[in-house]
């Protein structure tokens, strides 16, 4: 017989959500904080809502979280005016929440604004709560904040995404084997994409055909970049809205493929495919992000500062005539598909042990972007081998 947990495609074990909900209620004590409120709308960087309840916030539907220092969680979900459930903390599918609550309210319907933030509120003053923790604020709707500080007048609001963060950031054993499935699933992506590119197919037949191979096994959500272009003229990642241009024989296309796998962990792989033969700039410069990427990988150890990485990545790149970094090239991934640490110069957040990087160094030319992207796990003394088993090569198919 069916359980209504066979309604999750590939759960998170309940040992691991009771893991992840003791180690928050231990900084919260530490901390004197009573309960923490966080808010998600998508799951490729709204990943809060996921950690703490194995649920993910989508296609822009507000989710909020109360997460009580010392009872059940309160869920706010799309629903009716007024429904509630009290699930008690046992239900199969609402794994940990106590209160499932409905409202029916849009962020582009600005007059129901404030019904997330008037759902929640009555539950906070009943409890009497003198100290409150904001997760993630920055992303959080502004109306949503000002209602609930302007409904607890006395109570003290301090952010706790810092610790949060760094709790995400660090993966269990189970987290680990989840993203390593991730990163088997993109290189068979890759490969399906490989063996069937031509000549006659748009960009987007190429994306889609990635993608649906995703879904088949075992992916929800994602991204798929890539444009093409003759080789001697750059081919940029682009999203679908871009993707029209028809593939011709001799061309070439730069394929990012940054999905989720089976229970939401994200990993990414780019690689370049030439419908032809590579010239000796696209190979030389693949092979050169291939060293940065190398080089990267060999700071990577516990301890190390994110800023002192980029620096040295940009010494590196400005020693062998490349453009410096202005945005990212190199940061942890979970449920979300960038989240802390980044290695960048302005990140204070230190590499651990078991935390889990995307490392994609890439440069332009008037004539050539070139990109590499795999993944990789900290270990005890620095990085260890690839996630993704994808040959690091141009790839002359077609």
């Amino acid at each position: 017989m069916s359980g209504p947990n066979d309604r999750i495609t590939t759960p998170i074990s309940t040992g691991e959500l009771e893991r992840r909900w003791a180690a928050a209620r231990k900084e919260m004590r530490d901390r004197g904080i009573d309960a923490l409120v966080m808010q998600n709308n998508s799951d490729w960087l709204g990943g809060y809502v996921k950690w703490f309840t194995d649920i993910p916030a989508t296609n822009g539907y507000p989710k909020t979280v109360v997460f009580h220092a010392d009872e059940p969680m309160t869920m706010v979900e799309m629903g009716g005016f007024n429904t509630v459930r009290n699930l008690k903390g046992a239900d199969p599918v609402h794994r940990g929440i106590g209160e499932l609550m409905g409202s029916p309210s849009f962020l582009c319907v600005n007059y129901t604004d404030n019904y997330h933030a008037d759902t929640i509120v009555p539950g906070l003053k009943k409890r009497g709560y003198k100290t409150i923790g904001w997760v993630g604020p920055g992303s959080l709707p502004h109306a949503f904040i000002m209602r609930v500080k302007d409904s607890l007048p006395g109570t003290k609001f301090v952010d706790a995404t810092e610790f949060v963060d760094r709790l995400k950031a660090i993966k269990s054993e189970e987290e680990i084997g989840l993203i390593k499935r991730c990163c088997e699933m993109q290189d068979a992506i890759f490969a399906k994409v490989a063996a069937n590119i031509k000549p006659g197919m748009r960009d987007i037949d190429v994306t889609a055909l990635a993608e649906h191979e995703g879904r088949v096994r075992g992916s929800e959500q994602g991204i798929f970049l890539g444009s093409s272009a003759p080789v001697g003229q750059p081919a940029r990642f682009a999203p679908r809205h871009f993707q029209g241009r028809t593939l011709q024989k001799g061309d070439h296309l730069v394929l990012l493929i940054e999905n989720n796998g089976p229970g939401g962990y994200y990993a990414e792989i780019a690689r370049t495919l030439v419908l032809g033969k590579a010239s000796n700039e696209l190979v030389d410069g693949f092979e050169a992000m291939r060293e940065a990427q190398d080089y990267t990988l060999s700071l990577m150890k516990p301890g190390a500062h994110p800023r002192d990485i980029a620096n040295a990545h940009d010494d590196y790149m400005r020693k062998h005539g490349f453009e410096i970094e202005i945005r990212l090239y190199a940061h942890s991934q979970g449920y979300d598909m960038v989240e802390r640490p980044m290695i960048r110069a302005d990140e204070t957040m230190p590499i651990e042990e078991n935390m889990h990087f995307a490392v994609h160094p890439g440069y332009n030319t008037s004539t050539m972007w070139s990109t590499i992207c795999d993944n990789y796990m900290v270990g005890a003394t620095g990085v260890g081998g690839c996630l993704h088993k994808t040959e690091k090569k141009i790839f002359e198919v077609g």
